[in-house]
């Protein structure tokens, strides 16, 4: 990832307008800056979400509340608590998301 023509800034994510995604259960809810080609999430996940596909975008995600699980196609499991995190590259695994207990997330991708 190269990052350009972005200036010094900050954000406020309570500020920042929600977008709500469903889930086969439950439902992920984002806040979303772009720069230029980047885009930064956070993102909470509601307890008993289930993701509605597997996505094949690569993220750097951080687990900042809850627990995240992640499975890969090929039938790996991670899981992801509270300062731990995973990078992917796009078209590598894919990977689909649950959450028992709901998570909260901050992801560049």
């Amino acid at each position: 990832m190269k990052i350009s023509d972005v200036p010094f800034g900050t954000t406020d994510w309570s500020a920042v307008e929600t977008t709500e995604h469903p889930g086969v259960h439950g439902k992920a809810i984002w806040r979303t800056r772009e720069f230029g080609d980047i885009r930064v999430r956070l993102v909470e996940y509601t307890p008993g979400y289930l993701a509605d596909h597997w996505c094949d975008k690569g993220h750097i995600l951080l687990c900042l509340e809850g627990r995240l699980d992640t499975e890969t196609a090929d039938g790996r499991k991670f899981v992801l608590m509270p300062g731990v995190s995973y990078q992917v590259a796009d078209h590598a695994e894919a990977h689909r998301s649950s959450t028992d207990v709901g998570a909260k997330l901050f992801i560049v991708d």
